[in-house]
């Protein structure tokens, strides 16, 4: 033992000193603090389940220590991770975000924000609901609104189950009748603002009018 530690002892002295010269160099540097938008990655979102709250996309991080070894920091090399993998539904919070910042030895985080996230998964489910063909306006005096069809008659939407929960229908973009007497057919959007949730394949229905004279009226003669 005594043999390893004296073979070489010059050069394993020269490496000592010059050790403690850089640490005291790095200790006695000036200290600085910095600030970083640090991207927030959401990874492995289980199987039939989905995100269904606001998560941010950045993270504000400070991170103090001395100069030399911040301009080692690259911004593009960092990120934080979120692991969901086995998550079942319902909120979880993932706490001390700085642990999974991976920057060099000797600098510390002064500060995030937000300084943790809460993630919301929800199921991923179907619903099929009926369309609700809006109408804005009526036929002119002596026509009425006969009859009324649409094709398809519902929509599936997908998405969020906690959310699908609350929609009861899905509307058309306004038809105005002002002013039609005659029938016509018309293919229509589809408005949906769900959060969470989207028309899943249709998004658009046909929609008949059937616009007639009331009975006992007559249009007026044209060009008179």
């Amino acid at each position: 033992m005594l043999k390893l530690l004296t073979e070489n002892w010059t050069l394993k002295l020269t490496s000592l000193v010059f050790a403690l010269i850089l640490w005291m160099f790095i200790m006695g540097e000036r200290r600085l603090e910095v600030g970083y938008a640090v991207p927030l990655h959401l990874q492995n979102v289980p199987e039939q389940l989905m995100i269904a709250n606001e998560v941010p996309s950045l993270v504000d991080v400070r991170i103090s220590g001395p100069r030399t070894l911040l301009l080692k920091v690259n911004p593009n090399d960092m990120s934080i991770g979120v692991d969901l993998t086995d998550l079942k539904p319902g909120l979880t919070t993932f706490k001390r975000l700085e642990e999974k910042l991976n920057i060099p030895s000797g600098l510390r985080v002064t500060r995030l924000s937000p300084s943790y996230v809460d993630i919301k998964l929800d199921r991923i489910r179907e619903k099929r609901i009926p369309i609700k063909v809006v109408l804005e306006g009526a036929p002119p005096a002596g026509f009425r609104l006969a009859g009324l069809t649409a094709s398809p008659e519902q929509a599936v939407i997908v998405g969020a189950e906690s959310e699908l929960k609350r929609i009861s229908e899905v509307a058309t973009e306004p038809v105005d009748l002002s002013g039609v007497q005659e029938s016509f057919t018309l293919l229509v959007p589809l408005l949906h603002e769900g959060t969470y949730t989207r028309i899943k394949d249709e998004q658009t229905t046909e929609i008949h009018v059937n616009v007639e004279a009331r009975t006992g009226s007559q249009r007026a003669p044209a060009g008179n």
